[in-house]
């Protein structure tokens, strides 16, 4: 099973910590050249990272993603642009192919979650900038990169959505519904593009164990995780391990499928 990304370049969003950070460690660790882009980067570069994951090793948690990939022994860039503003799109992925090489795998995990409110009540400014960001964000990167990838007969889209696309919670309609929409973005360029060596496919996160997470008061953590079969936060790296099997040449038959790493939430509850 070839596993193996070197010679690759890969174009991470939303990567400076969390899920995006660990999914660039691992793709680093696979051989990718890595960007990492993220419209928060100043903000993230010289936080103190806390070890979320048993994969993580050594003194990454105190640099950058971009600083620890290259620690892994690849090229890295830090990116900071808004993925919901296409000519920032344009400009980041322009100057990824100019530094380090043509993209060969996109992740798409940019998103915010902090707009809730019932939907009789939500602002209509707020609706349309997560749909900006987590939607149109992720179809402007795809844009700019799949035409390049089909020429060359080889790509890797990977969407990062949410169990929320198929199972929302009340007062988040804009992220459920951008969620969902993004499942929908990923059969759509799976059809178009898989007979030119292309492959596109979504990773639905279920509760992990990301910052905004740690945040949350321990009483609203501890119920939402019996809510899991695996009675237990995901971590990032648990993420990252499938992205990095998605980007990878072992994966070229699988495509245009919506795979969930939920620690068993969409099943349903366990009783035992």
């Amino acid at each position: 099973m070839d596993l193996s990304l070197q010679g690759k370049v890969a174009l991470v969003t939303g990567a400076a910590r969390g899920i995006g950070r660990a999914i660039v460690l691992e793709l680093a660790r696979a051989g990718a050249s890595v960007a990492v882009g993220d419209v928060h980067l100043a903000k993230y570069q010289g936080e103190r990272y806390y070890r979320l994951s048993r994969r993580t090793s050594g003194s990454d948690e105190d640099v950058s993603a971009a600083e620890a990939a290259a620690q892994l022994g690849v090229r890295t860039l830090a990116l900071e642009f808004d993925v919901a503003d296409a000519a920032q799109v344009r400009s980041a992925t322009a100057r990824v192919t100019s530094e380090l090489g043509s993209i060969d795998i996109l992740v798409n995990n940019a998103g915010i979650v902090n707009n809730m409110a019932p939907l009789a009540e939500m602002d209509r400014g707020a609706w349309d900038r997560e749909l900006s960001v987590n939607l149109s964000g992720a179809f402007s990167c795809i844009q700019m990169c799949v035409p390049g990838m089909a020429e060359r007969g080889w790509g890797r889209i990977i969407n990062i959505a949410s169990i929320a696309a198929e199972m929302p919670d009340p007062r988040q309609p804009a992220y459920a519904a951008s969620k969902a929409g993004l499942l929908a973005l990923t059969k759509t360029v799976a059809k178009e593009y898989g007979s030119r060596g292309v492959t596109c496919n979504a990773v639905l996160p279920g509760l992990i164990a990301t910052p905004l997470v740690l945040s949350m008061p321990e009483a609203i953590r501890s119920a939402m995780v019996r809510n899991a079969p695996a009675g237990r936060l995901g971590e990032p790296a648990e993420i990252a391990a499938v992205v990095a099997f998605l980007a990878s040449p072992a994966a070229s038959f699988v495509n245009g499928s919506a795979i969930p790493v939920d620690g068993g939430w969409l099943v349903g509850p366990s009783f035992a």
